[in-house]
């Protein structure tokens, strides 16, 4: 009797609850303390807490208590003031040095975004047969296969119905694709602004046929190529494709000046080499002009690469480019190669940038004292104008002085091509910078630098942004090779004339191509399907 009653007190709480809505006492299973009302209450608040954070079809029609509000928010502003505090603390663990650095990088990375979003590029695809006429027409235009074969002499006009037929082929391709012209890049406004310039002082020139000669023949098949170039090269195939072609010439050239320095047969000044392919190579300076572009863009390519064989063909090509250039004994072209040396050593040996500058600077050394013949003394007269047989320096310096007075007391050009009119013996300026500014005007002057400036900027911001997230892919590296492809074209063109030659154009539009296939890549753009020309739209119902 005492253990019965004593069990009946024992339960005399679950007995009652039955009352209210609890388990009766003869089930077993009520013997044990309840929990529904304490989960029904849980379940209730983790509903609402819910619907506090995101609000849905759920969660919309539940009654929040005044209370549960106030404890929620309260929750919400601790949990706000810890990750505050955390940061602040983190920050006060930093010296004011790290934290300024900190900042600089912050606010450099932003820049960097605000950049690369600065363009909106359109899906990649479309201009397959533009592409076709474009590559012919580059390898016309490099390899020039009529002056290497004589038979082929009545394919000299080739070129120009390649040109024609690209055009006719990209207008209406780029018309049902993206409803304009052309995307209207920084790099693209630049080249308008140049050709606006080069026409309006054609009738105010000194000679306005000439300036329409030099208009019409390089300039123009430039410009309007250029364009061309960065609305069909979309894809990374189609961008290697073509660097190849350029790849491909300077390997070719290469091989040839070696070959006729080996045979001592140097027509030039009696100790420097002329290739075969003239037009744009005729000239030793522009032949290593357009060896030190390609070297940076070998090397780095054959960094990117995965196949073992092609990193070495790659490497072997930018050895044999590196040796071509010592024999055209451009001292142009050995400052161009100082140049793209620094900034490959400063960009890729960034984490030993003190050992890669001490081995670049002792390689550098012996390149110059190992190279052929009198090239140490041919680069010396750069500091020593006395050592130069010819006396080309003194005759450079003059030129340059002039093309500068020009610009100064013509501060809008004298016309396109013009300045051997007012220069010394006929001479062009010898330097791409006062050939721009004395025939163009300070704006072209301008429009020229940003014209090379503002992709070198970018290509930097896509270098650093991959250099942040350890991503060492193809991009990073041709991003590099491109930077210093196009310092080296600077530095050299500052001793030749070649401002409206292909040389630059190529270059630029590689790097453009490189930029807009980087941001679709990487889904930094809203992209657009392209259409057939039957459903074209105007510009202004494009998606963009």
């Amino acid at each position: 009797m005492p253990a019965k009653n004593s069990k009946t007190v024992d339960y005399k709480s679950l007995n009652s609850s039955a009352k209210n809505g609890g388990s009766n006492s003869n089930d077993q299973a009520s013997l044990k303390p309840s929990s529904i009302g304490k989960d029904k209450t849980a379940q209730d608040d983790d509903l609402i807490f819910k619907g506090l954070d995101n609000p849905n079809k759920e969660t919309k029609d539940i009654e929040i208590p005044s209370e549960t509000l106030l404890v929620k928010t309260e929750m919400i502003q601790a949990e706000n003031f810890v990750a505050a505090k955390n940061d602040t603390n983190q920050q006060n663990e930093l010296t004011y040095a790290e934290q300024q650095k900190q900042k600089k990088e912050d606010k450099k990375t932003q820049k960097d975004e605000k950049l690369l979003n600065a363009d909106r590029w359109l899906e990649r695809n479309g201009h397959t047969l533009t592409y076709v006429g474009l590559y012919l027409f580059s390898i016309m235009v490099f390899f020039r296969p009529y002056e290497l074969v004589s038979s082929l002499s009545f394919l000299s006009e080739t070129a120009f119905y390649f040109a024609l037929a690209t055009l006719v082929v990209y207008i209406p391709t780029q018309f049902s694709t993206e409803g304009s012209l052309t995307m209207l890049s920084t790099e693209v406004k630049c080249i308008l602004i140049l050709t606006f310039l080069a026409l309006i002082t054609i009738p105010i020139a000194k000679d306005p046929t000439t300036a329409w000669t030099t208009f019409n023949e390089p300039f123009i098949k430039a410009a309007l190529m250029f364009i061309v170039m960065v609305n069909v090269l979309r894809t990374r195939r189609r961008l290697t494709g073509l660097m190849w072609v350029s790849l491909s010439v300077g390997l070719y050239l290469s091989y040839t000046a070696l070959d006729l320095s080996l045979k001592g047969e140097l027509k030039v000044e009696g100790y420097r080499v002329e290739v075969a392919v003239s037009g744009l190579f005729e000239n030793p300076n522009d032949l290593a002009l357009h060896l030190v572009m390609m070297t940076p863009i070998a090397i780095c390519l054959g960094l990117a690469s995965r196949s073992k064989l092609m990193r070495w063909v790659y490497f072997l090509m930018a050895a044999l480019f590196v040796g071509a250039n010592t024999v055209t004994y451009s001292r142009g072209g050995f400052l161009g190669l100082i140049a793209i040396s620094a900034v490959l050593t400063w960009k890729l040996g960034r984490r030993q940038r003190l050992n890669v500058s001490i081995a670049a600077i002792v390689f550098g050394g012996l390149f110059i004292l190992l190279a052929p013949g009198n090239y140490g003394l041919r680069i010396l007269s750069i500091f020593i104008p006395g050592l130069d047989p010819v006396g080309s320096h003194d005759a450079r310096r003059e030129l340059l002085e002039r093309s500068i007075i020009v610009t100064l007391r013509n501060p809008w050009g004298i016309g396109i091509g013009n300045f051997p009119i007012v220069g010394f013996r006929n001479l062009v300026t010898h330097n791409s910078y006062t050939q721009v500014s004395s025939e163009l005007g300070l704006l072209g002057l301008a429009a020229y630098l940003i014209f090379m400036v503002s992709p070198f900027r970018k290509l930097g911001a896509i270098e650093r942004a991959l250099y942040a997230k350890n991503q060492y892919d193809w991009f990073y590296y041709l991003s590099i090779g491109l930077q210093a492809s196009i310092v080296g074209y600077m530095v050299s063109s500052f001793f030749v004339s070649v401002a409206y030659n292909w040389f630059i154009y190529y270059l630029i539009a590689y790097a453009v191509a490189f930029r807009r296939i980087y941001q679709i890549e990487n889904n930094l753009n809203e992209e657009v399907k392209a259409a057939p020309l039957w459903e074209w739209k105007a510009p202004a119902e494009v998606k963009s």
